[in-house]
């Protein structure tokens, strides 16, 4: 039997966090672990008030962690993400997937993870302490506490780019996703379901620093997959998606259609 609490406040949960909790956000997560059997907990910890926000910040936009990818879907100010949402489940997991939860979820789940780390977004813990999202995915595992919000630079949503690859058309989930940031000079080409957390392609970013063209989309698809750890599962084997990448990440850099 698991028990639930309920706090007044997303901060007051989570100081009410302990061994044997899980913190409930949009319930997509946690609800299927406790469906599933999951014995490694036996509370959960829920608020009453959480953030659903979307606003400016100096940093940026910021997101709060309880944002559905409905929600995101109705931003103005988040158009550059609204087909990352859009890709995420149908119109019932859509109203329920929040953005603090996707930072968490597994493989082959975590779409909106892999775009927030092309954009280089900043983790804001309910404590107000912030991190880089590269280092908080590392570290996932040994999270403290409840996210509070994200906050994503503006960027422009033409130099932004999603693509999922799934086997279920259109709503599976992804064999891999592929986000890119192709800022001038800097840019961030991340991938999910590649290695255990969403992970950048770093050998991918240097071919592409000084510039988008045919030769350095060449070069940043032979390296793409340097670094990175793909799986055996029931959706492909680890051969098949290191052979499929460079061919995914090139057509998302020549902006075709998405899968």
């Amino acid at each position: 039997m698991v028990a639930v609490d309920t706090y007044p406040t997303m901060a007051e949960a989570a100081g009410a966090l302990a061994e044997g909790s899980r913190y409930l956000g949009g319930g997509t997560i946690v609800m299927r672990a406790v469906n599933y059997g999951d014995q490694s907990f036996d509370r959960i910890v829920r608020a009453a008030q959480v953030d659903r926000g979307v606003g400016s910040d100096a940093g940026g936009i910021r997101i709060g962690a309880a944002t559905t990818m409905a929600d995101i879907l109705s931003a103005p100010d988040l158009v550059f993400l609204h087909p990352v949402a859009r890709s995420i489940g149908g119109p019932a997991i859509r109203n329920m997937a929040t953005v603090g939860g996707n930072l968490f979820a597994e493989n082959p789940y975590g779409d909106m993870a892999v775009a927030l780390l092309a954009l280089d977004a900043q983790v804001v813990m309910t404590s107000g302490q912030s991190q880089p999202i590269e280092s908080f995915l590392a570290d996932r595992d040994h999270a403290r506490g409840i996210v509070g919000a994200v906050i994503v630079p503006r960027v422009d949503q033409h130099a932004f780019r999603f693509r999922k690859v799934s086997r279920v058309k259109p709503k599976g989930v992804s064999v891999m996703s592929i986000a890119a940031n192709l800022r001038h000079g800097d840019p961030r080409v991340a991938f999910g379901n590649m290695a255990p957390v969403p992970t950048r392609a770093r050998g991918a970013e240097r071919a592409l620093a000084q510039g988008v063209n045919d030769s350095s989309i060449t070069a940043a698809c032979a390296a793409c997959t340097e670094g990175l750890q793909p799986a055996d599962d029931a959706l492909a084997s680890a051969w098949y998606r290191a052979e499929v990448a460079p061919v995914h990440l090139k057509r998302l850099l020549l902006n075709e259609g998405a899968v």
